[in-house]
């Protein structure tokens, strides 16, 4: 799978650079998430805006990995950009109700900016 990785001081975001999310392309995008949770990335943005097309639901469940890898982290895996077909298909397996979703990419970065400081503003209370 083709992507590009830009990262941050809080977060990651890779931009898929496919119009097909198949079984073929995704076990590389597992693999990306599993490296970047590895490297201390806690916080991942999937841009999906250039994706058309997806024939299986079990395509999709990479994006669990995901999701998984940054819960246990204590940190957030958000999803953006998807457009009517994918968003249809995370619709009726309701993995729209467990993963965060979100339409642009600077909602996504508002989302860890807010639970950013809100892990601070807990640290700060609980060492008082």
């Amino acid at each position: 799978m083709k992507f590009s990785v830009d990262k941050h001081e809080k977060y990651v975001v890779l931009k898929l650079r496919e119009s097909r999310f198949t079984n073929d392309n995704t076990p590389k995008l597992k693999s990306e998430f599993i490296l970047l949770n590895s490297l201390g990335y806690h916080n991942i943005v999937l841009d999906m805006s250039s994706i058309k097309e997806c024939n299986d639901s079990q395509d999709l469940s990479s994006l669990l990995v995901g999701d998984r890898l940054c819960k246990s982290a204590n940190g957030l895996f958000i999803i953006t950009g998807v457009n009517g077909v994918v968003g249809t298909i995370l619709e009726m397996c309701n993995l729209d109700e467990s993963l965060t979703i979100v339409s642009r990419l600077d909602e996504a970065e508002d989302l860890i900016f807010m639970e950013e400081i809100e892990k601070e503003l807990l640290g700060s209370v609980a060492k008082d």
